[in-house]
């Protein structure tokens, strides 16, 4: 059985104190993270924060992007090597609000998660449709084209990557597929990884929250569940933490 992962996206939230208060309550909360592999991704400047202040607590901490060159004249970027020089884990590369808000294509996410995986790095490597490409009937040769172009070349241990399938249309809107679409999707999603596919986890992002989570994360090709706001939330960060652990 594949562990599940339960990873929280801060995005642009939570600087040093909040980051360091919301560690504290972790801790208070006694969270056991037994059976499951969970991080919380930061903001950059919270990462050292992120790293003591949830030493301990079984929750590692991951990094929202980072750039594929060692180091360089690349004014603003962040060098997968500064994040291992700081223990960070985990690294989203690709989510869809980099993609567009910040023009990143597939050929810019294979180079990102090539160099992660070679610093030893664990990747997220985020891929989905967008509303109108559903609704034009495009999402499965979207994902496709994702999958193809995001890892061309790319070698990937199994435990070193997991996918996240987050439907653009869902994220930050309220609006959920059905986790039996959701399902479909990740189905097809692990077969087209071919030959590694059952090793792959391949989780969920789009909205998830404490009242629906368990719907997702108890199918068959669901690994577990990459979330957004409700990740700013202790108790229900907690609540989905404990939800994983029943699974």
């Amino acid at each position: 059985m594949r562990k599940l992962i339960i990873g929280g996206n801060w995005k642009m939230n939570k600087g040093v104190e909040e980051t360091a208060q919301f560690a504290s309550s972790i801790k208070e909360k006694k969270v056991s993270t037994e059976g499951v592999d969970v991080f919380i991704a930061p903001p950059f400047t919270s990462l050292v924060e992120a790293k003591k202040s949830f030493e301990g607590t079984g929750i590692s901490v991951g990094a929202q992007n980072l750039f594929w060159e060692d180091e360089g004249a690349y004014t603003g970027e962040i060098s997968s090597v500064f994040l291992k020089e700081l223990g960070v884990e985990w690294v989203i590369i690709g989510h869809s609000e980099r993609r567009t808000y910040f023009g990143e294509t597939n050929a810019g996410v294979r180079k990102k998660v090539e160099k992660a995986l070679q610093k030893h790095l664990k990747v997220v490597i985020c891929i989905g449709e967008t509303e109108e490409e559903r609704e034009a009937g495009k999402a499965k040769e979207v994902v496709d084209k994702q999958i193809e172009e995001g890892l061309l070349g790319v070698d990937y241990d199994d435990c070193d990557l997991a996918v996240a399938y987050e439907p653009v249309w869902a994220i930050g809107t309220g609006k959920t597929p059905h986790p039996e679409d959701a399902e479909e999707m990740h189905s097809i999603i692990r077969e087209k990884l071919g030959a590694k596919g059952e090793e792959i986890r391949i989780i969920y992002g789009g909205s998830v929250k404490v009242h629906n989570m368990k719907e997702f994360i108890t199918q068959k090709d669901i690994d577990g569940a990459l979330i957004g706001g409700a990740a700013l939330d202790v108790d229900g960060f907690v609540e989905m933490i404990n939800i994983a652990k029943e699974i």
